[in-house]
């Protein structure tokens, strides 16, 4: 009886590894119960992106260029200032003018001086003041009597690709990849390790590859709503051009998906707390989230960091989107980006299956 009883243990476990009873199969059934039990979790995996997508789309739809505040003391200048339709002006006294100015209130402040020239009192690190500025003085230059040398004319380009939204969506298809990948993968490891589930499954017939596998086949699952929802919603909504192969985006989205679970991972292999695991992911997409050019090209930034800038993987995964969105870039196009996300994944998943720590 005591002979039989390994045997009966081994013919037990063995049907376990088949069909519906495969520890990788029900792994990864429960990241996904996981996720449909946390209405949080699925909020900001695709509503946030639908509402951050259609709150910068409204602000920043087709519309003629904003009239731009101006305020002057002398009628003479006002009179100038109003042949111009882009700007108001508003006429008031010297230290009322001024005060509108320090507030915030106007963009640029005219004022006659003494020897019969103009000034121009404006903030020049605000892009509105410099174009009030550039406004103002060709409106009274011409007041003067100042002819144009050469006659132009203006044709507006509003074609899609070319306006802020489109500029944005890969930014935000891109941020959602990075962020949900962190805070998925992370917190829920360390909060499974906090439990000591990972301790209790480890006493089953899981083995530590089928664990971490079934993060990486959950991620691809949660890749197909994250990229699909906003980009989607971007083309229906928006008119956001798709220009690339969908193969493309598809081999770049599941690379990138991939670049960022291993730096989950690396930040969750030796956290025991959420308060840890937090730190870490936050210290590792806070920089992402300001220098990668999210909302705002990355080039704004001085050109020493423009090596480190580059050198993030969120920063490669937007570039490489906008381009292949954009500009329709197929993948050997795309080599340097996708080297950068590469390069990611292989150290960092190298460091957390040295440093993870199972209890």
């Amino acid at each position: 009886m005591s002979e039989s009883l390994p045997q009966t243990r081994r013919q037990t476990s063995t049907p376990g590894r088949a069909g519906l009873g495969h520890p990788l199969l029900q792994l990864v059934l429960v990241r996904i119960r996981e996720f449909a039990r946390e209405p949080e979790a699925v909020f900001w995996a695709i509503f946030f992106p639908i509402l951050l997508t259609v709150g910068l789309g409204v602000a920043f739809r087709n519309r003629p260029a904003e009239v731009l505040p101006v305020v002057t003391s002398s009628s003479t200048l006002a009179s100038a200032l109003r042949q111009d339709p882009a700007l108001d002006v508003t006429e008031l006294a010297a230290d009322a003018a001024a005060d509108l100015l320090s507030s915030g209130k106007v963009v640029l402040l005219v004022e006659p001086s003494a020897d019969g020239s103009v000034v121009y009192r404006y903030d020049d690190t605000n892009p509105e003041g410099r174009t009030a500025r550039l406004l103002a003085d060709r409106a009274i230059q011409r007041a003067a009597g100042r002819a144009d040398p050469v006659p132009f004319s203006d044709r507006l380009v509003r074609e899609a690709g070319s306006r802020y939204i489109d500029f944005v969506v890969p930014g935000l298809v891109g941020l959602g990849i990075m962020s949900n990948t962190l805070w998925g993968l992370g917190f829920s490891i360390v909060d499974s390790r906090r439990r000591k589930l990972i301790k209790r499954l480890m006493a089953t017939p899981m083995s530590r590859t089928d664990y971490l596998l079934s993060h990486l086949f959950w991620r691809m699952m949660v890749l197909v709503v994250e990229v699909g929802v906003p980009v989607g919603f971007g083309v229906l909504a928006f008119g956001v051009p798709v220009r690339g192969r969908l193969l493309d985006l598809v081999v770049l989205c599941v690379l990138a998906s991939l670049a960022f679970s291993a730096m989950g991972l690396l930040c969750a292999s030796r956290a025991r707390t959420i308060e840890g695991v937090s730190g870490l992911i936050n210290l590792a997409q806070v920089p992402m989230w300001i220098l990668s050019g999210v909302f705002f090209t990355s080039e704004r930034f001085p050109d020493a960091a423009q090596p480190f800038i580059r050198a993030l993987p969120l920063t490669a995964l937007i570039d490489a989107l906008r381009a292949h969105m954009l500009w329709g870039a197929s993948l050997p196009q795309l080599a340097p980006q996708l080297g950068t996300l590469g390069a990611w994944l292989v150290v960092c998943f190298a460091l957390a299956l040295k440093l993870f720590r199972w209890r």
